[in-house]
């Protein structure tokens, strides 16, 4: 915490705020968008020109979660995927950059500071008082000072508050971890850097840089050396070294390696690389792994493996414990590890947040775990939600003057309701129904509605928690009495069997992304008024979401009724909650 006055040559702008989120990938995106919904002012703070972190333009990691095709994460995450499929459906990586800053730019409450990369902060007793941050473009200080602070910068800068945290791999014996090291380290999982292929037709050989490593069939490193499997993930290293404070050096390294490996299958006499071009070679390694904040609890491999039923759980897992070889692509053996987990296991919220720092969230790749825990809470989708979680938890901070420990002693269903209402899936836990929709009547043109009330918005263990509508088809609310109600909630169905992931490689018949057939893209909200008059106050077109919150009139109702109009290609709509309150 420098004390030291800056120069007057650099102005400081300043902002204040409810919450201020430092880090801009997939957490802090949904942690930003959730904290702005629930009420608070919010500044998210990247210092990239782009938002989406390892799964942007500039990494191009695909985004994984949990397996199971009934555990697809939900909430802000699954919409920020649904619009891109809408604006973006061949799937190009510039566009998926603009999709996310264009959610974000959209946002109430919430203000974007890009290229901003934080290096101070101030300390008001135990809490964060502020953060200061060198502008790359406009050449000034931005300085935001705010009640909450969320880091998901991944290496945990705020750690400069004072704040408890770990690095490196635990021993054994420290947490009885089966699958940890018998001596404990500093160790981590490395960085890598990410290559995208384009299929072609003809062949034009590679000629790589001369900096570039010259690979021979016995120097190559043992790996998947053809070009139509994945994304190179295995292009790494680091494990052994500072990702943090060697990661020009590390990032050096991989690009050497990276344009020898690819040189190596594009010009390999057997024609494995024939018909592939280099479309695009990352210039910024994505990390795995450095410091990780020490919360209330710390998320072990044995609680994971016991499924993580925690009375505060407010995210789920489900990515196995993926535990990469410190020594990355120089390892003779296989580069990771897969031990299996339960899918999905819970996280829980005192992961959440720190336990001597007394405003301090955090999200994604840098909560309060054990290495072996991190190996499998680390991957984007799981990342993000936690994000949902955090930001949703820092807005009820504000709005009761509670501390995010408070939150979790007294408060902690009143989250977890709030993070369901949001679409955001709790594992063994059902959404509460509104009490003015119990009391009301449930029909439907056809079928059984009554689905509609058990709290559960997608299917499970392959039971279908949803009601089925033809184009016309309605299913509606009716009272004996008028009733004055607010809004109303509808969740659809965007298919969670398909994970909606961005490409690793270009194939020549060019790919062409459509939004769930299943899910509505029309529909309209009738109300009847105490006279019996019937009124449309919402005709919906092109509707890309799964979870829609829409205002009811001012006046008493005694009907409201949702009407199918059309889906996005199916015969017949699927719908997961209508209710009213």
């Amino acid at each position: 915490m420098n004390q030291e006055k800056h120069s007057s040559l650099f102005p400081i702008k300043s902002l204040k705020s409810d919450v201020c989120i430092v880090g801009g990938g997939m957490a802090g995106i949904c942690a930003a968008l959730a904290a702005a919904r629930n009420g608070a002012s919010t500044v998210l703070i990247q210092d990239r020109p782009v938002l989406g972190g390892n799964a942007s333009s500039e990494i191009r990691m695909w985004i994984c979660g949990a397996h199971g095709e009934d555990n697809k994460e939900g909430g802000i995450f699954e919409e920020l995927l649904l619009e891109n499929v809408y604006r973006n459906p061949k799937m190009n990586f510039f566009q998926w950059d603009h999709v996310l800053y264009g959610k974000c730019l959209e946002q109430a409450n919430l203000t974007v500071v890009l290229n901003c990369s934080v290096l101070d902060l101030t300390m008001k007793g135990s809490k964060v008082a502020s953060v200061r941050g060198w502008h790359l473009t406009e050449q000034c200080y931005y300085e935001v000072t705010a009640t909450m602070f969320i880091d998901c910068s991944g290496d945990s800068v705020l750690r400069a508050s004072g704040a408890d945290y770990r690095t490196g791999r635990e021993s054994k014996t420290e947490f009885g971890e089966s699958h940890a090291p018998d001596v404990p380290d500093k160790k981590t999982m490395g960085s890598s850097i990410l290559i995208q292929l384009r299929q072609v037709d003809g062949h034009i050989p590679f000629i790589p840089p001369p900096w570039a490593y010259h690979y021979t069939d016995e120097t190559v490193p043992k790996r998947g050396l053809f070009p139509n499997g994945d994304n190179f993930w295995w292009l790494e290293i680091g494990g052994t070294r500072d990702t943090i404070g060697q990661a020009d050096t590390i990032r050096d390294e991989l690009l050497k390696i990276a344009y020898g490996v690819w040189a190596y299958i594009k010009n390999h006499p057997d024609g494995r690389g024939r018909e592939w071009e280099l479309d695009w070679i990352g210039s910024l390694p994505g990390k795995r792994e450095n410091v990780r904040y020490i919360g209330d609890h710390i998320l072990t491999q044995n609680d994971i493996e016991a499924e993580g039923r925690f009375d505060d759980l407010v995210a789920y897992g489900g990515w196995p414990m993926d535990d990469h070889h410190p020594d990355g692509i120089e390892h003779p053996g296989d580069p990771t590890i897969f031990y299996p987990t339960p899918t999905p296991f819970g996280i829980p919220y005192r992961c959440l947040y720190s336990r001597n720092i007394d405003n301090l969230f955090f999200a994604g790749r840098n909560i309060s775990a054990t290495h072996m825990a991190l190996s499998a809470t680390r991957v984007m989708a799981t990342c993000a939600i936690m994000g949902q979680a955090v930001g949703t938890a820092s807005a009820l901070a504000v709005r009761l003057n509670l501390s995010p420990r408070d939150i979790y002693k007294s408060h902690i269903t009143q989250l977890q309701e709030a993070l369901m209402e949001q679409d955001s899936y709790l594992p063994w836990h059902t959404r509460r129904i509104p009490t003015l929709s119990l009391e009301a009547k449930l029909t439907a043109s056809a079928g059984d509605p009554a689905i509609l009330l058990n709290g559960i918005e997608r299917n499970l263990n392959k039971i279908d928690n949803g009601w089925w509508g033809d184009p016309g088809s309605w299913v509606q609310y009716s009272w004996p009495e008028p009733q004055k109600a607010n809004r109303v909630r509808i969740v659809f169905d965007s298919d969670f069997t398909d994970n909606k992931r961005m490409l690793c490689r270009y194939p020549k018949k060019e790919l062409v992304k459509t939004l769930p057939p299943m899910l509505v893209k029309q529909f309209q909200i009738e109300v009847c008024d105490v006279d019996g008059r019937r009124q449309i106050i919402h005709d919906i077109q092109d509707n890309r979401r799964r979870l829609l919150e829409l205002a009811l009139p001012d006046t008493p109702i005694t009907v409201c009724r949702l009407i199918i109009g059309q889906t996005w290609g199916f015969e017949k709509a699927h719908v997961f909650a209508f209710d009213v309150r």
